[in-house]
């Protein structure tokens, strides 16, 4: 899978935080970037000089991740509205985004500074929490937005309205609304369906509903959701992509939305995306 785009002149290096093997292969990369004429720039994670996630999408060409998935949920939250390409080279254990092994590191490198590379674009959620009137938080989510109960407390119970319209009352432990991302992540634990990357959907997955008939609803991308939180001893929290986290207070008002500024990651050259899911989830296996 290959497109004709400009060629790549300065590239952007985001490394996990506090994770020794990152950061050095974040350097060595810098030094064979460099070698080739390519100006590199390196996120604030790799010491002194280096910029915040979101200033540095504003002046690079392409965006290279090394760590795991975790870095690259946060590094697609971080850059804001801009669209420039990310390239996921997997440290990690999992790596359902970042797809590419440090051994295809250099290959694809050298296809996509002279241009010859796809993107792949991939959903965010525009998540807004609103209390008494007052925005509290607003962010944008790759793989999903989770509304639970806090520890010890009772279930919740969570309104749900999508276009002014309602949808139904969720009692239980929680709800969670993934993007096409995250469909593989903790919506997957919870029974709800895998999607494709490209589809122009969001599912909401209950967790542990009271009620049996409450299973996940795939809804189109142009929805408007609104969920309105009532805990039943007044705990709850969001957390958006697993790592972005607010308490919640009877009454809160959860606004989520498509994003008009999706993230737009490198499609591997190497392999499909049924071939990540075979691997990733022993599809097949005996």
């Amino acid at each position: 899978m290959s497109s004709l785009r400009p060629p790549v002149h300065r590239v952007g290096l985001c490394a996990k935080p506090r994770s020794a093997p990152a950061q050095a292969a974040a350097r060595e990369l810098a030094q064979w970037l460099a070698a080739r004429g390519v100006e590199v720039l390196l996120d604030d994670a790799l010491g002194t000089g280096g910029a915040g996630r979101g200033a540095l999408a504003e002046k690079v060409d392409l965006l290279v991740v090394l760590g795991g998935d975790g870095t690259l949920l946060s590094v697609a939250r971080e850059m804001g509205a801009r669209a420039v390409p990310i390239l996921g080279v997997n440290l990690g254990t999992l790596g359902f985004l970042a797809e590419f092994a440090p051994a295809e590191e250099r290959d694809v490198l050298e296809r996509v500074l002279r241009g010859d590379y796809a993107t792949v674009e991939r959903m965010r959620l525009d998540v807004r929490v609103v209390r008494g009137g007052h925005e509290l938080l607003r962010s944008h989510a790759l793989n999903d937005a989770v509304i639970t109960r806090a520890d010890l407390s009772r279930m919740i119970d969570l309104e749900a309205t999508a276009d002014g319209v309602p949808v139904t009352t969720y009692h239980g432990d929680g709800l969670i609304v993934a993007t096409p991302t995250g469909s593989t992540a903790y919506t997957l634990s919870a029974g709800g369906p895998i999607l494709m990357p490209g589809a122009r959907v969001f599912v909401l997955t209950p967790i542990c509903p009271h009620a049996l008939a409450q299973r996940p609803l795939v809804l189109p991308d142009t929805t408007a959701l609104v969920i309105n939180v009532h805990p039943r001893d007044g705990a709850a929290r969001l957390t958006v992509d697993g790592q972005l986290g607010l308490a919640l207070d009877d009454g809160d008002r959860i606004e989520i939305a498509t994003s008009a500024h999706p993230a737009h990651f490198v499609a591997s050259p190497f392999r499909s995306r049924f071939d990540v899911l075979r691997t990733k989830l022993g599809w097949g296996a005996a």
